[in-house]
């Protein structure tokens, strides 16, 4: 993105510049690249090229801003929790992305793609989601276009989170439970990438900075919002960066978007929260950056969590949107290189961490967020006087009645 294309535009809300691009085949090091059918080429060499066009595109971006402003209601609160604070002898600020409109950071991402499929000329979008607060920003995202939208979520999903599904269809979406698999995310992946494959004229908005080259630089441009505002906000608040940023991880979209403002400033510690499930000695959980091998997966080179075959196997989470034996290539990078610290985190830690932040500060965070919230209190107890910002990425209200 050029100075002269966002000279006229309020960058108080707007993503950041992309300094970290990938290498001209979509790899992060060792990871990322563009694994796909031959007939394939063609819309991904489209996609490709329609995406770096619009960085200098002044029209677009002023488009884009105003959205964000004006219907996603960014930017979103840099809070000071302070009874959080007091509780961990610290200093907390959360970045509110559960403030967003939909309840969470996917608005960011669908907002811009679906503008980057209207210009394309599409009139039908498909989407995978599991905690269903992708599905819900792009069945969004698509009525306020006036377009035709399919929802894919694994079959577990889709009743463990059935009050997103509602919204979805409220919206005009069409949801199609995924029966394949274990009903988790992956499975709602792999459905998606195959209507995709069968119908030309669909475009796919995936939700993480996971898949072939380019929808990992794609997802996380439109998220880098979050640490582009997160950036600016502590300055005020603090004159000073963080000592760390945390964020919860799945995928990685809001991690990547929030420590994407970060990642130069070798003095900000970033931590991410996993999801370790029942405990990383077993094979209940979601922990792909602690466990996962090298391989190819759904389009890219990446880690992934195997069986004893060398196969991809089933992952777990009490979150839904973690409950995914992948992750995206340019986070693998960060784990290798070690920018990034990737912590696992239990149900049972997440569960505390969760009804720790609805009760010292009455915000109820999705149970994905309430990971990142984990990874804070196990750094910071016993590490008293630091300054540190948290990414709550969506609020909790589809994960209530699973809490007990």
């Amino acid at each position: 993105m050029t100075t002269n294309a966002i000279k006229n535009i309020n960058t108080q809300v707007l993503p950041q510049p992309i300094r970290y691009l990938p290498d001209q085949n979509g790899f992060f090091g060792n990871y990322g690249g563009q694994f796909i059918p031959p007939e394939l080429k063609p819309k991904f060499d489209q996609l490709t090229e329609q995406f770096y066009s619009i960085l200098d595109d002044e029209d677009f971006l002023r488009e884009l801003t105003d959205l964000l402003v004006n219907y996603v209601g960014r930017p979103s609160p840099l809070y000071l929790a302070r009874r959080l604070s007091e509780h961990l002898k610290s200093l907390i600020y959360l970045k509110r992305e559960d403030l967003n409109h939909t309840g969470a950071h996917k608005i960011n991402n669908t907002i811009g793609q679906i503008l980057m499929a209207r210009r394309m000329g599409y009139r039908e979008i498909i989407a995978e989601t599991g905690a269903g607060q992708h599905g819900v920003a792009t069945a969004t995202a698509a009525a306020l276009m006036g377009m035709e939208c399919k929802i894919f979520m694994g079959r577990k999903d889709y009743q463990r989170q059935f009050l997103n599904v509602k919204r979805m269809e409220m919206l005009g979406a069409e949801v199609i439970a995924v029966e394949q698999g274990n009903g988790s995310l992956k499975d709602a992946v792999d459905a998606a990438l195959g209507y995709f494959i069968e119908n030309p004229k669909a475009y796919y908005l995936i939700g993480s900075v996971v898949g072939p080259h380019p929808y990992p630089t794609i997802v996380r441009f439109f998220q880098s919002v979050i640490g582009s505002e997160a950036r600016q906000q502590i300055l005020i608040h603090e004159n000073s960066l963080p000592d760390y940023v945390f964020a919860a991880i799945g995928g990685g979209s809001n991690a990547i978007g929030i420590f994407s403002a970060f990642i130069d400033d070798q003095q900000v510690s970033l931590i991410a929260g996993e999801g370790a499930g029942l405990g990383i000695d077993n094979e209940k959980n979601a922990a792909t950056l602690n466990l996962g091998e090298e391989m190819i997966f759904q389009g890219m080179r990446t880690l992934t969590l195997t069986d004893t075959q060398g196969n991809p196997r089933p992952s777990y989470s009490i979150a839904a949107g973690l409950d995914y034996p992948g992750i995206g290539p340019e986070h693998a990078h960060l784990r290798d290189t070690g920018r990034v610290k990737y912590l696992p985190i239990t149900d049972d830690q997440a569960t505390q961490a969760f009804k720790i932040l609805a009760r010292l500060e009455g915000i109820i965070p999705a149970m994905e967020s309430a990971h990142g919230v984990a990874a804070a209190i196990q750094t910071l107890k016993g590490n008293p006087g630091k300054l540190a910002i948290i990414n709550i990425s969506g609020r909790g209200d589809k994960d209530v009645e699973r809490i007990k």
